[in-house]
């Protein structure tokens, strides 16, 4: 049976079994935005990568109200512009999708010249390792904390 038509589905979907929900927020929490939370993780499968997760439950973009849609959107881009000047990423690329947790939220990936998925997709599972040296995670999210907060 596919996992999409079973009670665990509906059950994550409705918010009563979301992982994000239980805890009450996120896991790798950056900063706490306006309508979301900005998370990253040294395990990331990109140098830069973060995610933007809405503080509430969701599970599709229509589903928010007009606010709730501009502030989304607003937190996407101010994250966007200080992850981009951050990394000088070639491109970033802006991907939603919950078929796992369909709780709300966008995964934005840096992208560089010669990375491993250069004129591709990105296939986080081919990551093994953590694209960070010693310190570089910590000294990442402390840069991106000050650009956010000017």
């Amino acid at each position: 049976m596919s996992r999409w038509n079973n009670a665990d589905w509906t059950a994550l979907c409705d918010g009563s079994a979301c992982p994000i929900c239980r805890q009450g927020r996120p896991d790798g929490i950056v900063l706490e935005l306006a309508g979301s939370y900005l998370t990253s993780s040294a395990n990331a499968p990109m140098r830069g990568y973060c995610c933007v997760v809405l503080k509430r439950h969701a599970v599709e973009l229509h589903a928010l109200s007009d606010e709730e849609a501009v502030a989304f959107t607003r937190d996407i881009r101010r994250a966007s512009k200080a992850i981009q000047e951050l990394t000088q990423a070639v491109k970033l690329n802006y991907e939603i999708h919950g078929n796992t947790i369909p709780h709300l939220h966008m995964h934005i990936f840096p992208r560089y010249r010669g990375d491993l998925f250069e004129g591709k997709p990105i296939d986080p599972s081919l990551i093994k390792t953590s694209p960070y040296k010693a310190n570089e995670f910590e000294e990442f999210v402390a840069e991106l904390r000050a650009r956010m907060r000017d």
